[in-house]
């Protein structure tokens, strides 16, 4: 007797390729018009499937998972950060959480670097004046900005997508200096030519850009704190590709307003997809909306570890890629 495919509900609307190897692997339910879905949504959702595709837009509390029915057994993240999901509740209910690390490492540090190298050359201004139709020509003193080569760049996380940030900017002539849980291999530290800082607190006073690479966590929200980011030196940039959480996005928004700090290159936000107004305003900020892994090769890869964990799930073995609880 064949065996009864896993209903499988996924939350929002994923590449069609993979949309229809699910059809074809899977009982799969599908979200073709991409609205996120309401709580109700989620909680409909959670009682009957076996299985739940979410994304970093739904938020998988203890509530929700307190309605799920006795068949879900598998939460099969599309996306790496498992931070919108209850880890807690999902183990006291003998949940399993799969998520899509390594896939996403080379379009994040490739976005990183760009906004690396689009703050201090005051990029995203240059290409406003342009199309306000204000631009006079060249000029000895106009928009100038300030090189990288040379410059000392901070890392906060020192993971896959820490150190693939680090490559990139030490092609680009910068000083790698970083901070993380655990202090890297020797060979792999000499690989990167970094330094490795303890404190946190001491790297930053001396960078003069930081970039933030961790997982959001209880541990890491407003990790870059007021007090924190007050100890960077003015003429500092901060650069968040990670999770929005992990900076006080308010402290931040002041101290550039202020000039206290150079500026700031963000792809995330502390209230998505809200995002301070006063932000908007400032011109030394460079502002994206969450397009770290906006590539078409990165989605289908992450599309493809998706189906690989419910399929290894659904034939009784281990998913690859599990969460456990020692990872956060």
């Amino acid at each position: 007797m064949p065996q009864k495919k896993p209903l499988v509900v996924v939350t929002r609307k994923l590449p069609d390729a993979i949309e229809t190897r699910m059809m074809e692997l899977f009982d799969t339910r599908l979200n073709l018009d991409d609205k996120p879905m309401s709580k109700a949504d989620l909680i409909e959702a959670v009682k009957t499937a076996d299985v739940l595709v979410p994304t970093i837009t739904d938020r998988i509390d203890a509530a929700i998972l307190s309605q799920a029915g006795p068949n879900l057994k598998l939460i099969a993240n599309f996306g790496t950060g498992v931070d919108h999901i209850d880890l807690a509740s999902a183990r006291q209910r003998s949940v399993t959480v799969t998520n899509t690390p390594g896939v996403l490492t080379e379009d994040t540090a490739d976005m990183t670097m760009a906004l690396i190298l689009a703050v201090p050359r005051r990029l995203a201004e240059g290409e406003r004046l342009l199309r306000s139709e204000k631009w006079n020509g060249w000029s000895p003193t106009h928009m100038l900005g300030h090189r990288i080569w040379g410059k000392r760049l901070g890392i906060i996380g020192m993971g896959r997508i820490g150190q693939a940030v680090a490559r990139r900017a030490k092609a680009f002539g910068m000083s790698i200096h970083y901070h993380n849980r655990k202090r890297l291999h020797p060979e792999l530290e000499a690989e990167l030519e970094a330094t490795y800082w303890e404190s946190l607190d001491q790297m930053l006073a001396r960078m003069d850009v930081v970039t933030v690479h961790c997982p959001h966590t209880p541990a890491t929200f407003h990790l870059l704190s007021a007090r924190r980011l007050a100890l960077l030196q003015p003429h500092a940039y901060v650069i968040n590709t990670s999770r929005g959480e992990i900076v006080d996005e308010n402290a931040l928004t002041r101290m550039l307003g202020r000039s206290e700090l150079a500026g700031a290159g963000l792809d995330v936000f502390e209230h998505e997809p809200a995002v301070n107004p006063k932000l908007l305003g400032l011109d030394n900020v460079v502002l994206l909306p969450h397009l770290g892994s906006a590539t078409i090769e990165g989605r289908m890869d992450m599309g493809e570890k998706v189906i690989i964990n419910i399929k290894t799930f659904a034939d009784g073995h281990n998913p690859p890629d599990r969460v456990l609880a020692s990872m956060f």
